[in-house]
C-alpha cells in the first residue's frame, strides 16, 4: 500500500491526487497498466511532483501532442515498460462552415458538454476558425459525440474520428525579452511580455482570462517570480526568468514569450 495521508499532506488538488493514488494501487496491485481521466495542468504538476518520491509506481502523462495542456496519465509498476503509445486518446474533427457565426474553444467545448458527457473525458480543443475544431477525447467517447454532436452555436456540424498525425498543431514561437520594471506586479510583467498596455492587461485580469502556473489570479498586483508561467486565453504564455535588480532599484526581468 502507498503511504496515502504523507502522499497527500499539503496537496491542493486533494481529489485528483487521491484517485490517482487508487489508481496506482491498482496498478501495483493487478499488474496492468492504469489510466487516468484527462487532468487539468495544475492536477498534472501536482500529481507528477507527488509520485516523484515513490520508486514502485511509474507514470505517463500524454494528451494527443507535445504542447497539450490537457494530459491522461498511465500509471504502472516500475517493472513494467510504459510509454505515450500506451495512453489511449482519440482525435475528432468537428466539421462546419464557421465563417458567418465564430464559435470560440468555450463554445466547442459547450457544445461537447451539451451532450452529457463529463469534462474529464475531454482533452484539448484546437480551434480551426472558420472550418470548426478538433478535439482530443477519450476512445470510448468517439462514437457517442459523432452520433450526438451535431451542432455549434447556429451552425451544423459533422463530428468523426482522424488520425492524431491529422492535428492542425501549430509548434509555438519563442520570443527573448528582456524589461526593466519597477515593480513585480503581474500587470506589469505581463504587459511589457505581451506587448499591451497596463490598462488592457488589467480588463483581461479582472475578466479572468489570465493564469498564473494555471492558476486563475483576479489580483493585477499579484507579485511574480523566476519560474512563473503566466498564460492568457488566445494570447499565448510568457515564462518568467532570471529576475536581477539593477542600480536604481527596479527590476531586470528575463522573459520569453511563446506564441
Amino acid at each position: 500500500m502507498l503511504p496515502r495521508e504523507e502522499l497527500l499532506k499539503g496537496v491542493e488538488n486533494r481529489d485528483s491526487v487521491a484517485r490517482v493514488i487508487d489508481q496506482a494501487e491498482q496498478a501495483i496491485k493487478t499488474w496492468e497498466v492504469v489510466l487516468t481521466d484527462f487532468l487539468s495542468p495544475p492536477e498534472l504538476a501536482e500529481i507528477q511532483r507527488v509520485f516523484s518520491r515513490l520508486t514502485e509506481v511509474q507514470l505517463v502523462a500524454w494528451g494527443g501532442y507535445p504542447q497539450a495542456e490537457r494530459q491522461r496519465l498511465a500509471i504502472a509498476r516500475a517493472e513494467i515498460p510504459l510509454d505515450q503509445s500506451q495512453v489511449a486518446v482519440t482525435a475528432l474533427e468537428i466539421a462546419g462552415n464557421f465563417l458567418f457565426d465564430t464559435a470560440t474553444h468555450r463554445d466547442f467545448l459547450g457544445a461537447m458538454l451539451g451532450t452529457g458527457i463529463v469534462r474529464e473525458k475531454t482533452g484539448d480543443i484546437i480551434v480551426l476558425g472558420e472550418r470548426g475544431a478538433q478535439a482530443i477525447v477519450a476512445p470510448e467517447l468517439a462514437e457517442f459525440l459523432e452520433m450526438n454532436l451535431k451542432q455549434v452555436r447556429s451552425v451544423p456540424v459533422k463530428t468523426q474520428p482522424i488520425e492524431i498525425s491529422e492535428l492542425k498543431v501549430r509548434e509555438p514561437k519563442k520570443k527573448e525579452m528582456t524589461t526593466v520594471e519597477a515593480s513585480l506586479r503581474l500587470d506589469a510583467i505581463a504587459s511589457a511580455g505581451f506587448g499591451m498596455s497596463r490598462s488592457k492587461m488589467v480588463d483581461l485580469i479582472d475578466s479572468g482570462d489570465v493564469r498564473v502556473n494555471w492558476k486563475d489570479v483576479s489580483q493585477a498586483s499579484s507579485q511574480v517570480k523566476t519560474g512563473d508561467l503566466i498564460a492568457i486565453r488566445g494570447k499565448g504564455r510568457l515564462e518568467v526568468g532570471e529576475v536581477a535588480v539593477t542600480k536604481k532599484d527596479r527590476y531586470r526581468v528575463q522573459l520569453t514569450r511563446f506564441m
